[in-house]
């Protein structure tokens, strides 16, 4: 948990963190990785309506602790 940015592999355009998580002896334990490119014009890029369409993305957000959930 430090203050990393990710950059898209693609473009290099600074993308969102978010967190994922994954089962460690029993526990559920977060993993901040690098969210989806919102550059319209890269190859990678993700499109934020059809995410909300499927669900809640949860975004940390620098300074805090834990995330809010974004809807």
């Amino acid at each position: 948990m430090g203050s990393e940015q990710y950059d898209c592999p693609v473009c290099g355009q600074h993308v969102a963190t978010v967190i994922r998580r994954h089962k460690t002896l029993g526990a559920w334990v977060p993993k901040w990785v690098a969210g989806p490119c919102r550059n319209p014009e890269c190859e990678a890029y993700a499109d934020p309506v059809a995410e909300t369409e499927a669900g809640p993305v949860r975004v940390a957000r620098p300074g805090r602790s834990e995330p809010k959930e974004r809807s």
